[in-house]
């Protein structure tokens, strides 16, 4: 690392404690013999400039200071480059930096970045009807969930987010525990080994990248590794919540207990979309629609596919 720019987000979280965290990661990466330029970002799109400014400047190393959704946005621009993606964890859940186990404190993470090494991992990628009708694709590179999560994202307005951070989504999941409906639709995927596409009628599918998200999540798909060059699946064919509830608790204790109507999948791709019955309904009563969200962004709706990027991204992190 010989220079970096450091992205962040002026009007999240306390701007004042940022403000010191951000100086005090500066001056350790100063010290180490790092160049390093500190960028304000308001909004995705100003993340994504900032990016690409900084690869236009020669920097070798990009630093998203925020949570995973800074991280989702800066991934879209490092991605298929050699610029190194690093992390200063400021945001609400900062679930990729506690997978890579860094530091939670924002000096300690920079006085470590000096020491990682860089990896080269895959990204998942997802393409998807944008919420304008648009088509769209993102890469994500923590997990990807369509269903009842991504409804979640959808419902948490973003004042909100910021206001209360993990408490926002807390309440908001307890709440939709009694409120979603458990709308099915359609997954059509090849499990690996396998030369026939398999399809399974679910209200949730997820595919996750990490194998430890911290807070009360936890190991949300066993055999989840930013190693693997294939989507880890999760399917829920139940609408049933106390399996929902069974199966994030198992995470939160550790075990690996069997839920019925949620299975564990290995694939190398996976499409998603309304049943027909479904797609009638909706154009004729507005049925509701079914959301997707990767890194915790809102994205938009089915019908959507994902595959696996290998040798997406370098990621800075210490060693496994």
């Amino acid at each position: 690392m010989r220079k970096a720019a450091l992205i962040h987000n002026p009007d999240s979280g306390g701007s004042k404690k940022r403000q010191r965290e951000l100086q005090s990661a500066l001056a350790v990466l100063d010290h180490g013999g790092v160049e390093a330029d500190l960028i304000a970002a308001e909004s995705q799109e100003f993340a994504e400039e900032a990016a690409r400014r900084a690869i236009a400047a020669g920097c070798d190393t990009v630093f998203a200071c925020g949570g995973d959704g800074t991280v989702h946005n800066i991934a879209q621009v490092l991605a298929k480059t050699s610029v190194a993606l690093a992390i200063l964890p400021m945001g609400t859940a900062n679930a990729l930096a506690h997978d890579l186990g860094i530091p939670n404190n924002v000096t300690a993470a920079a006085r470590a970045a000096l020491h990682y090494v860089p990896r080269r991992v895959a990204l998942g990628l997802v393409e998807y009807v944008g919420l304008k009708g648009n088509p769209g694709w993102r890469y994500f590179v923590v997990a990807a969930g369509i269903g009842v999560d991504a409804h979640l994202f959808y419902k948490l307005h973003g004042a909100a987010k910021q206001r209360m951070g993990m408490a926002a989504y807390y309440a908001k999941a307890w709440n939709l525990w009694f409120s979603y409906p458990m709308t099915q639709f359609v997954a059509e995927y090849l499990e690996n080994g396998s030369r026939e596409p398999k399809r399974v009628d679910v209200t949730e599918l997820m595919s996750v990248r990490i194998s430890n998200f911290g807070g009360v999540l936890q190991e949300l798909a066993p055999g989840a590794s930013l190693d693997r060059d294939d989507l880890r699946l999760v399917f829920c064919r139940t609408a049933s919540r106390a399996a929902y509830l069974a199966y994030v608790t198992r995470g939160l204790l550790g075990q690996r207990w069997k839920i019925p109507g949620i299975d564990l999948v290995d694939s190398s791709k996976v499409s998603c979309r309304y049943q027909e019955s479904s797609t009638a309904l909706k154009a004729s009563n507005g049925q509701r629609k079914i959301y997707i969200e990767a890194d915790g962004e809102l994205l938009g709706t089915l019908p959507m596919t994902m595959t696996v990027v290998p040798d997406a991204l370098t990621l800075v992190g210490p060693p496994r």
